[in-house]
């Protein structure tokens, strides 16, 4: 089984980014967070690099009632999204998969909420 689901773009990256954050918001993600990984380590390391940005994404309601079944789980969350360049140019989009991520926790009281999470990511990564 696979830790991610992921998905190759006929668009352009900011096109990209674009269209996966409005896909969130239609699944009920917002988004946290958004690392620009490609920025970050060429200013901290001068490391180059393809364009690559994490998106952290948060269901509101889903995280509650995840966190009300395990306490720690904020370790685990948000969901990454990535979006990045592949070194033929292509864009990529990849999630975690939440019901693989879940299993780690031994917490069987998860494996509906990571089961709509991957549902929701999966129909969100489909419709791209």
């Amino acid at each position: 089984m696979s830790y991610y689901i992921a998905k190759t773009l006929d668009k352009d990256f900011e096109a990209a980014i674009a269209a996966v954050t409005a896909g969130l918001k239609e699944q009920g993600f917002g988004v946290l967070s958004d690392i620009d990984v490609q920025a970050t380590l060429k200013a901290k390391i001068g490391a180059e690099m393809p364009k690559y940005r994490i998106l952290g994404a948060c269901n509101p309601r889903i995280a509650h009632e995840a966190l009300g079944a395990e306490a720690r789980l904020g370790v685990m969350l948000p969901c990454n999204v990535i979006v990045r360049e592949t070194a033929d140019k292509q864009v990529e989009v990849a999630t975690v998969d939440p019901v693989t991520a879940m299993e780690r926790t031994g917490n069987p009281a998860l494996e509906p909420a990571a089961r709509k999470v991957r549902e929701l990511l999966s129909t969100m990564i489909e419709r791209l």
